[in-house]
């Protein structure tokens, strides 16, 4: 396991729409994919589906970090 003291955060946005495919079940962030197919379904069958459930943005007040150095996410509460 390799330590990192993760010294360089970057702040990772909270999504305000999610959108998730009723077929392959992917999710997307909501910009401009309302109106677009499932790209998770077209490599898959080749299929257009554009048929998507809007999920709930939980805002649980915690922010979220990415360690540039090593990916880890890190959360603050």
């Amino acid at each position: 396991m390799v330590s990192c003291r993760h010294t360089a955060l970057e702040v990772l946005p909270v999504r305000k729409r999610t959108l998730r495919c009723r077929h392959c079940h992917l999710t997307l962030g909501g910009g401009g994919f309302g109106d677009d197919y499932s790209p998770e379904c077209y490599d898959r069958s080749g299929e257009r589906r554009y048929e998507f459930d809007e999920l709930e943005a939980l805002d649980d007040g915690v922010a979220k970090y990415r360690c540039e150095e090593c990916g880890a996410i890190i959360t603050s509460s």
